[in-house]
């Protein structure tokens, strides 16, 4: 079976400082993957070079079979924008279009990119926010919106281009404890749909029921993988243990 998302050896430096320090993991489809580990151990950055938002320097990033990189070096940008098309992500601050209701949010880009006709759109926006949790908020502007709602309708929004794969770079970080779960639950039935997807998360909890597999990351490298209760109950290296730890006592 071809991987979803394959990596190889993949660095990205920000200056002279190296973020990532030779990234290899696979993504098969259906698969939940939780990264985890402390600020600043690259696994933003991992996420954004995936989807182009950052341009690695060294390595392989293979979509669905395709090479978004080979060696270093990226494709003609069409052949990158058609492989990138098979994601979706969703950021830790909504990235919401403030002037644009819900509704027109989630119209955008498909609109722009696959030219939908407008009573697709509307019937696509209503399946999806109700797919959320929030039919009701389809003319709301993001201003009246609490954190959690925004961020659900930023995963419906993602959602509206039919991604193969979800990428979620910290999706609660910016909530309250109280909105934290409604997101989260989203979350839990996209994975119940087999919906591939990668999560950046501070959830413990959450990686530990939702993902099939833990990436553990500490400067710029996977130091562990493995399935959750491998990882959280039995983890083999020194720092995946002080980092579960210091997890477990706050």
């Amino acid at each position: 079976m071809t991987p979803m998302i394959k990596v190889n050896n993949l660095h990205k430096k920000f200056g002279d400082v190296e973020v990532l320090k030779g990234i290899d993991f696979e993504v098969n489809k259906g698969d939940v993957i939780a990264v985890i580990g402390s600020s600043g151990s690259g696994k933003s950055t991992l996420l954004r070079c995936l989807i182009d938002l950052e341009t690695a320097d060294v390595g392989d990033i293979v979509i669905e079979g395709q090479y978004l990189m080979k060696n270093g070096t990226y494709g003609a940008p069409a052949e990158v924008r058609k492989i990138i098309g098979k994601m979706g992500m969703v950021f830790q601050h909504f990235n919401l279009f403030p002037h644009l209701n819900v509704r027109d949010n989630l119209e955008l880009a498909p609109k722009m990119v696959k030219k939908s006709k407008k009573m697709q759109l509307l019937k696509r926006v209503e399946e999806q926010l109700k797919e959320v949790g929030l039919a009701d908020k389809i003319d709301c502007m993001p201003s009246t919106l609490s954190g959690g709602e925004k961020q659900r309708v930023a995963i419906a929004r993602a959602l509206m281009m039919d991604p193969d794969i979800l990428l979620f770079d910290e999706p609660t970080s910016a909530l309250d404890p109280e909105l934290t779960g409604e997101v989260l639950n989203v979350i839990q039935k996209l994975a119940n749909n087999k919906m591939t997807m990668m999560v950046v998360t501070h959830e413990m909890a959450f990686a530990r029921k939702v993902a099939n597999k833990v990436l553990f990351m500490s400067d710029g490298v996977i130091l562990e993988e493995g399935l959750p209760e491998k990882i959280f109950e039995n983890p083999q290296n020194n720092r995946t243990k002080e980092f579960l730890c210091n997890y477990m006592q706050d």
